[in-house]
């Protein structure tokens, strides 16, 4: 289990800190989502987790024993795959994993082992003599992966896997890293894609101006009983309406809102809902051109938290 309990962090001269008294707990043996637009500080926490920043206000513990220490016991307890490709272009698949596998300090018989291991998983059987930079931009996030692999953490870090491959590639890598917690890791998985979040993850985190804005496990996150509508109109939502209804701008007089539920069922209650808004867009004088309602989903409710769209 990892436990993030009152931890705040601001960078030298900076005006705002970049965490503010964010308290999670992240069960072992799953995939635990944070999410967050850019400047949320979901940077700043991996970097933490990691070891690259150093913990100043609160505490951070990882199977009840205090971060230092836990990485202090087990240098390969936590691995970080970044965003960026994290191995040498000139180097082989193969010169790769057995340059980290070596800097980990592996012994030669585990080394191998490993080494092998991490081929199989990330399916790199093909490419080993070829170099990284020879690479399909699926196979370098895979290469990515396995040299996170070599050492079995028990927490692994991944910053966005799958950006820019294609959708096989993207489908494998979530297939895989879906696989992880059955082999003893815990996976904390960042990523712009809601939908690859709304698969893999069973918690979600999702944070914004160094906040936690809300956290729990998926179902319960999407099992509230707020309702989304997407409305296109003639002209721009009123003010008042914008306000009460928690309106993001969506382009082009599109606006997404969200009302809750509050009488009988909620299939009920959003019709009783929806008809309230028309009523209200007709006395203002607005044409409706499209609505569409219907329940929450990941993203819809990630706007209606942070008023901004996830790639802002």
């Amino acid at each position: 289990m990892l436990k993030i309990d009152g931890v705040s962090y601001r960078y030298r001269d900076a005006a705002s800190p970049a965490l503010q008294d964010v308290s999670l707990t992240i069960p072992a043996g799953g995939v635990y989502g944070l999410l967050g637009p850019n400047g949320a500080g979901k940077t700043t926490l991996i970097s933490l987790l990691a070891g690259l920043l150093t913990v100043a206000d609160g505490r951070i513990s990882l199977n009840g024993q205090p971060l230092a220490e836990a990485r202090a016991a087990n240098p390969r307890a936590i691995a970080l795959v970044p965003q960026d490709y994290a191995f040498y272009p000139m180097l082989t698949v193969a010169e790769n994993l057995a340059f980290f596998a070596g800097a980990l300090g592996l012994a030669r018989d585990e080394r191998r082992q490993q080494i092998d291991a991490a081929i199989a998983f990330a399916r790199l059987e093909q490419v080993t003599g070829k170099h990284a930079e020879q690479l399909s931009g699926g196979l370098r996030r895979r290469l990515n992966l396995a040299i996170g692999l070599l050492g079995r953490p028990q927490l692994l870090l991944l910053d966005e896997p799958t950006v820019g491959v294609d959708p096989q590639s993207r489908s494998f890598l979530l297939e895989s890293i879906a696989a992880l917690p059955a082999s003893g890791t815990t996976v904390l998985y960042t990523s712009h894609y809601m939908e690859e979040v709304e698969a893999i993850c069973q918690g979600v985190a999702i944070l914004d101006q160094g906040r936690v804005l809300s956290e729990g496990t998926l179902d319960d996150l999407l099992s509230t009983a707020d309702s989304s509508a997407e409305i296109e109109l003639d002209q721009p939502l009123p003010a008042a309406l914008a306000e009460r209804y928690a309106a993001t701008d969506l382009g082009h007089f599109k606006f997404g809102l969200f009302f809750r539920s509050t009488l009988g069922p909620a299939s009920v209650s959003m019709v009783v809902e929806a008809a309230r808004l028309l009523d209200e867009l007709a006395e203002a004088g607005c044409t409706v051109r499209q609505l569409h309602v219907g329940r929450q989903n990941l993203e819809q409710l990630f706007m209606r938290l942070t008023r901004r769209s996830l790639r802002d």
